[in-house]
């Protein structure tokens, strides 16, 4: 059994939409990987997400590609573009998911509240 859930429900949803899948279910969930979920459906990268009878269930949206950032960097919200730079593929595609002390939010809302944090994860 793995230590990190949230990096392997994104690794999961990656190898089912490499497969062709349309949607994936979990065993393994969180509260932290529901927060993620949350956001990554706010935009658009999940379509639905669903606790089930202790499985999770996944859709995906416009989702391209999903990751976590291991290690979890500590960044200042002045370094939010370099790491855009390296884990996302265009300037304006994609977002990171940045745990800060007002919660979990996009690498965009951090910047602009001027908050930094620890990096979770990557949609585009």
């Amino acid at each position: 059994m793995s230590q990190d859930i949230v990096a392997d429900a994104l690794n999961q949803m990656m190898n089912a939409k490499r497969a062709g899948k349309t949607s994936v279910m979990l065993k393994h969930h969180s509260k932290l990987l529901s927060s993620v979920l949350a956001l990554a459906k706010l935009k658009g990268y999940v379509a639905s997400y669903a606790l089930e009878n202790g499985l999770l269930t996944i859709h995906f949206g416009k989702l391209n590609g999903c990751n976590a950032i291991k290690p979890r960097f500590m960044v200042t919200y002045e370094e939010y573009e370099k790491y855009a730079k390296r884990y996302l593929p265009a300037r304006d595609l994609g977002i990171i998911i940045v745990s800060t002390s007002n919660g979990l939010m996009t690498h965009q809302t951090a910047q602009e509240k001027k908050k930094g944090g620890s990096l979770m994860a990557y949609f585009y």
